[in-house]
């Protein structure tokens, strides 16, 4: 309303100043009046994106990281919803229920859009109509670890014995369904072996079984597994991302390693409601693009164990639905399931 006055005002003193008269000054104003009364810009009050996981955790940490540059960027807080729960449906089904205005955003997982709806068969929601992929974010690989006290200095070695002895080692996990456990799932069926899986509640009593000796290996995340590598504990023989870690640039890519196509990162996107306008959409896009390529986020990205994800658009879309139909026929072949 104070735009309005001022502009009003405006038009009266170029009006006056050009002796039109108040019949000029109402022809302009009525012309004028609908640039003046549009909506006004975004974001004009808080953003809230919602995050399918628990405070402390990666998806956390990504989440606050966008949400503070996009705070600073736009003038307006973009607040963090943490909505843990069903592997991240939860939150989901929040965001697909939310009016499609630009002011709520998810940020989605591999296993949100696209593993979870092969794993659970009540979904309310549908990943693929529901919501707008907008941005990649990052891409985080897992390492392929054995412990430190086996002898397998390989994937080659490790393929051989399970080969030699099929349901003889076992293959740890953070869960049925989990990223660690689909990852082993498309490993085994490239790798043409069997291995016992066992799920765990999370990754750290994954992690300290292995440790104990308890299990032979475990796919999982390397800021889960990093440190007992570094330390000797553990043994990482793959990445199972496209390119090697930085901090271990001597574990070669499961591709080269001998297994191409077994590749699996757990990747996180901006994801918002169907039918949010398209302007709303491509601001984001545009702007979180630009924080990726950014030194002190591409730092924050690998200290997660990850690497930017620059895809945007119908770049991004297309990958998205290129991962559904690959871990459709993973899960398919494990008959997993979480119902």
């Amino acid at each position: 309303m104070t735009t309005l006055i001022t502009q009003f005002r405006t038009l009266l003193a170029r009006a006056a100043a050009a002796g039109s008269g108040l019949l000029l000054t109402c022809g302009t104003l009525a012309a004028l009046a609908p640039a003046a009364l549009a909506a006004p810009a975004y974001p004009a009050k808080p953003v809230t994106l919602v995050v399918p996981g628990p405070p402390g955790g990666i998806t956390d940490q990504l989440g606050r990281l966008v949400a503070a540059r996009m705070t600073s960027d736009y003038g307006m807080r973009v607040i963090v919803d943490n909505r843990p729960g069903a592997g991240g449906n939860l939150a989901t089904e929040i965001v697909s229920r939310a009016e499609p205005d630009g002011y709520t955003v998810l940020l989605g997982t591999q296993g949100t859009m696209a593993s979870n709806q092969f794993l659970y068969k009540s979904l309310r929601f549908d990943p693929a109509k529901d919501f707008i992929a907008a941005q990649a974010l990052v891409s985080i690989p897992n390492l392929l670890v054995v412990n430190g006290k086996l002898p397998y200095q390989s994937v080659r070695e490790l393929v051989a014995y399970a080969k030699a002895h099929p349901g003889k080692l076992t293959v740890s996990s953070a869960g049925n369904g989990t990223g660690s456990h689909l990852a082993a799932e498309l490993f085994q069926t490239l790798a043409g072996v069997k291995l016992v899986h066992v799920p765990y509640k999370g990754s750290a009593p994954s992690i300290n079984d292995l440790l104990a000796g308890q299990v032979d290996l475990t796919f999982d995340y390397p800021v889960s597994t990093l440190t007992q590598v570094q330390a000797g504990k553990l043994r990482a023989l793959a990445v199972t991302g496209t390119s090697r870690l930085p901090a271990l640039p001597q574990v070669p890519t499961i591709s080269e390693a001998g297994y191409p196509g077994a590749e699996s990162t757990s990747w996180i996107g901006l994801f918002f409601p169907a039918r949010t306008p398209a302007a709303v959409v491509a601001k984001w896009e545009a702007d979180v693009g630009r924080m990726l390529k950014e030194p002190a986020t591409v730092e924050a990205l690998q200290k997660m164990g990850g690497v930017p994800l620059p895809l945007s658009g119908e770049a991004f879309r297309a990958f998205v639905q290129s991962e559904r139909t690959k871990w459709k026929g993973t899960i398919e072949r494990a008959g997993a399931t979480l119902d």
